[in-house]
């Protein structure tokens, strides 16, 4: 016999998480939770918060052995125990136990398994039926395997397992300059392997700012990462130990890891999505503003749904679409002032259009950048590379898009976006209060220069 709820979600992501506990708390619904692999998702268990909590320990290594000294602090070269960083990093995440128990008290009828549709009201756990009026489909993405000739043959890692090695690797050639690819290329290199990344496109972090990705990159190069653009792996094949890789134009990689980070897949395969009438693109789910999908009472939200896939993104959606099933108000998804950043040091964070997009969308562009180096912050590390970079309207002086390439460059973004979604001028930055020193000073800097 069918279990009836007033909402079945399907994952339990950040997502998933925000849109059940918006019914539940706003509007009094019985919500049925349904996991199979993980619960709380990808971003607190193997994503976001263990690969930032690497990072944290891969900079306070390149600062101890790069910076101590200079500064004269004693305490002699940093070293690098994986095994420990390991646990280290596993002691501030939930247990599985934990996260079900988190669930279980905010009221959801937990669900593990393999969820499929039975048709677009009815969705199949085992043997269990659940029936519902709404649907949220909250089911993430996972690692993409580029189809490359000999890759079965490689024990390849990516952003999951590469957090449970308990030995450094000594070499290791990431595919894809990503921010996950970027990440963790820069982690590993600090830890002490050999790294080097290639990439198809002709920059790294494909969807910056192109002088901003130059400045990252450059940043990077400096630690000893090599970076091969406009190029791919063209087979793979097993060296004793060793991966070989064959890269485009014939060079060869031998290394004793392979990071896959260029891309990822929807997990929507086994949700059998066509007997509710559920239109898929490349097997990403179709959705309006409202995140709505071309069934009526499904929703979807996350990775899986055609959009961005960043964990506020899902989170955001998420409350969008537990709105619209209720009938609360009109709004829809607008991402024009989202904010992101690549967690690398320096951090790339941006808000609204690269100049590229500016230019190509036909408006009256005009630019200002200032050095990271000639920040007074930035100068007690010794920073080389970074920028702040303001592209605005030069008829309305209105500010088109921030690009920070610094340390601290996601508070300096993220704290902006409220007012660059309000309308800022470049000279309501030019003219602002600020803090000395601080990081956040070089975008006052930049806009000093835009003033006649």
């Amino acid at each position: 016999m069918a279990e009836n709820f007033d909402l079945i979600v399907i994952g339990a992501g950040s997502g998933a998480r925000d849109g059940a506990s918006r019914a539940s708390r706003d509007h009094g619904a019985r919500v049925a939770l349904i996991e199979r692999v993980r619960w709380g998702g990808s971003c607190p268990n193997v994503a976001c918060r263990p690969t930032k909590a690497y990072l944290v320990a891969a900079e306070l290594t390149y600062t101890v052995n790069e910076l101590s000294d200079w500064m004269g602090v004693r305490c002699g070269p940093a070293e690098v125990d994986l095994a420990r960083v390991r646990a280290w990093k596993d002691s501030l995440r939930r247990t599985q136990e934990s996260w079900v128990d988190v669930l279980t008290d905010a009221g959801y009828e937990v669900v593990p398994g393999e969820a499929s549709f039975v048709d677009a009201t009815t969705v199949r756990v085992g043997e269990r039926e659940l029936t519902a009026e709404r649907i949220l489909i909250a089911t993430g993405s996972r690692t993409a395997v580029p189809r490359v000739p000999g890759i079965e043959n490689v024990d390849w890692i990516d952003h999951i397992s590469a957090l449970e090695l308990e030995q450094i690797p000594e070499s290791l050639l990431v595919v894809g300059a990503g921010p996950v690819g970027l990440e963790l290329a820069q982690i590993f290199a600090r830890f002490g392997s050999r790294v080097t990344i290639v990439n198809h496109g002709p920059q790294i972090a494909a969807r910056a700012d192109t002088d901003a990705a130059a400045e990252l990159h450059a940043a990077l190069e400096d630690e000893g990462i090599e970076i091969v653009l406009n190029a791919g792996v063209e087979s793979f094949a097993r060296d004793g130990e060793l991966s070989l890789a064959t890269l485009s134009g014939g060079r060869q990689a031998s290394v004793s890891h392979v990071l896959l980070a260029s891309g990822r897949l929807p997990n929507t395969d086994e949700l059998q999505l066509d007997h509710a009438g559920v239109e898929t693109d490349r097997g990403y789910v179709v959705v309006d503003g409202r995140q709505r999908t071309s069934a009526t009472g499904i929703w979807a939200v996350g990775d899986v749904a055609v959009g961005p896939q960043f964990t506020p993104a899902a989170q955001y959606q998420a409350r969008l679409a537990v709105d619209d099933m209720f009938g609360v108000g009109e709004r829809r998804a607008d991402y024009a002032a989202m904010p992101t950043a690549i967690f690398t040091d320096p951090e790339l964070g941006a808000v609204g259009l690269s100049e590229e997009e500016a230019r190509a969308a036909g408006l009256d562009v005009d630019v200002v950048k200032h050095p990271l180096p000639n920040v007074t912050r930035a100068q007690f590390t010794r920073t080389k590379h970074g920028f702040f970079k303001l592209v605005f309207d030069a008829g309305s002086r209105k500010v088109l898009g921030v690009h920070v390439v610094s340390r601290g460059a996601s508070d300096i973004v993220g704290g902006l976006t409220p007012a660059f979604k309000l309308g800022m001028t470049v000279d309501d930055l030019a003219y602002m209060h600020h803090i000395y020193p601080s990081y956040a000073e070089g975008l006052k800097a930049a806009a000093e220069k835009a003033l006649a």
